[in-house]
């Protein structure tokens, strides 16, 4: 024979168990981030991007490098207009308790013999945090 208690023992705990998932659901579907903030953090890891890229010796132009005197802080004096260059080229992927958000911009002229470096990014975003799973530029380099 059974003692009474223990035939409840498995719904309480069922219960319990949907009543934390559905918390954590809930907590997830909040925090994830909107494309407002996924352009903020763009516009910083474009910075990254573009200061290693071009302020390198061979980065820009020979006449350019003569007219730029201090190329990292002409770069990140951009990081708005580059926030909202990501978030025109960037689609996104709602999945609720999370996004996945891909970047594709580059290629564009800016001068005779320079082209803006191509860059491709899929950032995955949940809990207000952003991770970026895959990111490729011209020279064909995958992190």
């Amino acid at each position: 024979m059974k003692p009474f208690g223990s035939q409840w023992r498995f719904p309480v705990a069922g219960a319990t168990v949907a009543l934390i998932g559905s918390g954590c659901a809930v907590v997830l579907i909040l925090t994830n981030p909107k494309p407002d903030d996924y352009a903020d953090h763009a516009g910083q890891q474009l910075v990254g991007f573009l200061t290693q890229e071009l302020c390198r010796s061979d980065g820009l132009p020979m006449l350019l490098q003569m007219w730029v005197r201090d190329c990292p802080q002409l770069v990140a004096s951009q990081q708005q207009a580059l926030a909202h260059l990501a978030a025109r080229f960037t689609t996104r992927l709602d999945l609720g308790v999370a996004s996945v958000y891909t970047t594709r911009l580059g290629g564009q002229d800016l001068a005779p013999g320079f082209t803006l470096p191509r860059l491709k990014a899929v950032t995955l975003a949940a809990a207000g945090q952003f991770v970026m799973l895959r990111s490729e530029s011209d020279n064909g380099s995958l992190e």
